[in-house]
């Protein structure tokens, strides 16, 4: 097996936690170091930062320098990037030019970044990747596996395909992001509120990736540009949440869809059902089990759906979605680290699997 890979966690939050406890329990990978941006957990044992219960012996820093300088073999990258897309590029980007491969669950355009990003953005990472021989890879659950690597396996049974549907159904009421869901969704704001995430472009910019990568997997060229369709609908009765309670009349679920046309034929689309309270909006897509789970609709010969649901051992669908998205990052590391250097996606990579995490008591 060779010996074990170095890691640095970027960031404890609500994946990183998860993907220091992933990294522990790995057999192949060892915690040598922890990224925080608060100073109050500077010096704070990374087991303790995760709620393991128990102390790693690896102390969390805020000094980025430092933890370039133990020359690890990667970094899992899982700080929060939905309101600094353009300075957590950079900062991937610059960890690849040191030499470190990376995972990281975002910023997700990085999934499939054609027609998102700059070219001469895109070639710095490239020309990055070629001199030091670093790899970046961008995934997580959605999106991530759930629609990509999931979508493009179950395409492997058809004969023919119409349209191939990718579905997040979700309730996010015990989703703790606060900035993701009053600043960006507009969850808890008056109707009238225009959060960023529904401005036009914005959608094709955060899930336009996912439609490309699939097309890209399908070999498929889509009109462009995507169509972005967005329905809101207000809370008809005050709501709790763990990121802030939301009032009867403010804004309490959305639906919308990012359509990839083929001659103005819909192929591709990835469809967010998205609530705060379970019994919202009946009429909607509900999930196949609990709060929440992906949904994989292939329109063809022959249809097909395939649920995906989970939750988690100590926690709901919410808490799942933080582990799914850090494991997929974590178990993924062996083969971005032997990756060719520079951005690596899904459809570069070998198949994934939990290898050496079977339990044995």
């Amino acid at each position: 097996m060779g010996d074990k890979l170095k890691v640095v966690v970027w960031s404890t939050g609500t994946i990183g936690r998860h993907a220091i406890a992933g990294i522990d329990a790995h057999p192949r990978m060892e915690l040598v170091g922890v990224w925080v941006s608060n100073p109050e957990k500077d010096g704070k044992d990374a087991g303790l930062l995760a709620d393991l219960g128990r102390e790693l012996g690896v102390l969390a820093t805020t000094d980025r320098d430092a933890l370039i300088a133990l020359q690890p073999d990667a970094i899992v990258h899982t700080a929060m990037a939905d309101d600094r897309v353009f300075e957590c590029i950079q900062d991937l980007i610059g960890f690849v030019e040191a030499g470190v491969n990376v995972v990281s669950s975002g910023p997700v355009l990085l999934q499939w970044p054609e027609k998102i990003l700059p070219d001469d953005l895109l070639e710095r990472i490239q020309r990055a990747g070629a001199r030091t021989g670093a790899s970046l890879h961008v995934n997580g659950i959605d999106p991530g596996y759930a629609n990509d690597l999931l979508p493009l396996a179950l395409t492997s049974l058809s004969q023919r395909i119409d349209e191939v549907r990718v579905m997040e159904i979700a309730d996010y009421s015990t989703y703790y992001q606060p900035v993701v869901m009053g600043d960006m969704f507009g969850f808890g704001r008056p109707m009238d509120f225009q959060p960023l995430l529904w401005q036009p472009g914005i959608l094709t910019m955060a899930w336009g990736s996912v439609v490309r990568q699939i097309a890209a997997g399908l070999d498929i060229v889509l009109d462009e540009p995507l169509v972005e369709k967005v329905e809101r609908r207000a809370a008809e009765v005050d709501t709790p949440s763990v990121s802030g309670d939301v009032k009867a009349g403010t804004m309490g679920a959305v639906r919308f869809e990012l359509i990839g046309n083929v001659d103005g034929i819909p192929r591709v689309v990835l469809e967010h059902v998205t609530r705060t309270a379970e019994d919202q909006v009946p009429e909607w897509p509900q999930p196949a089990e609990g709060g929440g789970g992906y949904r994989v609709v292939i329109t063809g010969e022959p249809m097909m759906q395939l649920d995906l649901t989970h939750h988690g051992e100590h926690g709901d669908h919410n808490v799942s979605g933080m582990i799914t998205t850090a494991q997929r990052l974590v178990n993924a590391l062996p083969a971005v680290v032997e990756a060719k250097g520079g951005l690596v996606t899904a459809l570069d990579l070998p198949l994934v699997t939990g290898r050496g995490l079977v339990s044995t008591k």
